[in-house]
Order: structure tokens, then sequence, then C-alpha cells
């Protein structure tokens, strides 16, 4: 990066733009983030699905796969600058997950994503990534007392998303046994839509479909066994609800860690 000093214009990653670059919102790649999952595996309706998917993706042969994911995340950049400030590096997460496939090769899509931090919901838009605001809470295991399922063993862990105060999501992992396995759609790559719309008259909006590149994966912990899962059917969150479970499948809890270097286009 430039010398600051020697900078004549403001600049930075990402808006705002100043004439060092620190005030931007978010910092370049690579971001490094740690995680606990709270994960339910489910059947939607194909039809439903195959709606979902822009053009360049296509149902796979597990045409109507999908999954509810919950997050509790830490990140930061390579400085490790932003674990200074939790109130900045921490943030929760609440996805749904279709499996399709590009060209022939599983991918996954993520149609809906609710986040309760601005850094993640710009960094998300960064990556053609369809954040938005919401409430996320799950359960945490804990390692003493009662309050709270044991770090290893059977325990339930619960996780809920609110959106304006109405809750959109509940899910629910009862874990009975050791998983030897991450889940199939949290290990394939994530395929967005990046879109700027157009803002002066006549502009074109910048549109494409973009692939995440991770390195670095790990899981760990992973617990699985029963799993519960309701998404709304208010009307007001239709899309949503029309991805609802058909049949709900295992559910899995799991210590997971990456580092997204960028994104890949799509041709």
């Amino acid at each position: 990066m430039d010398d600051p000093v020697t900078r004549t214009e403001p600049y930075g990653y990402s808006l705002p733009l100043s004439p060092t670059g620190a005030a931007a919102m978010v910092t370049p790649p690579p971001w490094h983030f740690s995680g606990e999952v709270v994960m339910v595996e489910y059947r939607a309706d194909p039809d439903a699905v195959a709606r979902h998917l822009p053009p360049g993706l296509e149902p796979g042969p597990d045409a109507g796969a999908a999954a509810a994911v919950w997050a509790q995340w830490q990140w930061c950049s390579d400085s490790g600058d932003e674990l200074e400030a939790p109130e900045r590096c921490q943030f929760a997460e609440f996805l749904i997950l279709l499996a399709c496939q590009h060209r022939g090769v599983p991918v996954v899509r993520c149609p809906y994503a609710w986040v309760d931090s601005a850094v993640s919901l710009v960094r998300g838009w960064i990556q053609g990534m369809p954040k938005q605001f919401g409430e996320i809470n799950q359960t945490r295991a804990v390692p003493a007392g009662r309050a709270g399922p044991p770090m290893s063993g059977a325990g339930t862990f619960n996780g809920v998303a609110s959106v304006f105060g109405q809750r959109i999501a509940r899910g629910a992992v009862h874990t009975r046994t050791e998983h030897g396995d991450p889940p199939p759609l949290f290990a394939l790559p994530l395929v967005h839509s990046r879109l700027f719309p157009g803002w002066v008259p006549g502009e074109e909006p910048v549109t494409g479909l973009v692939a995440s590149q991770v390195t670095d994966v790990t899981f760990t912990g992973l617990r699985s066994g029963p799993a519960d899962l309701w998404l709304t059917d208010d009307p007001a969150f239709a899309d949503l609800g029309s991805l609802a479970p058909r049949e709900v499948g295992t559910g899995t809890v799991f210590s997971y860690g990456e580092t997204l270097v960028g994104g890949r286009c799509l041709a």
C-alpha cells in the first residue's frame, strides 16, 4: 500500500475514503474466520430451490438438498488488529444453503443471510453475499457448569433468527454421536451474485457470478444427531417460506476455521 503521507487524495479499500485509508469500514482480504456452527440439513421443494438459482447455476443430482446454518464468528485481517476490538471482530449469522451445480461441478448457493454486524453486512455485499440485518442467537457449549450442553457428548443446541422482532427461523440439533465427516453443503464452494445497481442515468448495473476462494479450512469437534427445523410461513417472508423443510435430516454442531482470500469470476 502507498505511504499515506504521499497520497494526495482520500482512498481506502471500501467506503468511507480518507487521507490515510484507515477509515474504510472493510479492510482488504485475506480475512480469517473462526466460528461455532449449528447446522440442520433438510430437504426443500426442488422447484422452489430451482427458482432461487440464477442463470449459470442449476439443480444437481441431489435436487432439493438444503441446510439452515447458525454461526457465531470471530474474524481478523492478517494484522490481527481487529481482535483488540471484540465489538468489531465478532458477529452472529444465519444462512440458508442450497445444493446446486455449475457446469456439472457441485457448489452451494446462499439465497438468504442475516447478520447482526454492519461490517459483516458490507463485507458480504462486496462478495455478492445477500446479507441483511437480523438478530441471531444460538446455544453455546460450556466447559463448566450446567447452563448449556457439554463440550463433548450428548446435548441439544438451539438456534433462532429474528427480523424486526419477528422470528423467522428456529432449529435444534440433538447431538448423539461424534461425526466423522463435515456436512457436505458446508464443504463446497459458495457461489454468489455480485450486484451493484446503476446509479447514474443510463448506467448498467455491475453483475456477475463469483465463487468464494478459501484456504486453511479446519473442522473440529463435529457432533451429529436428530434435528428440528422451522421456517416462517408469514407472507412477508414468502420467498424464505417457500424453502421450508419438507423433510428434516441430520443436524451437526462443530467448530470451523477458514481464510477467505477473495473471489473467482465464473464465466
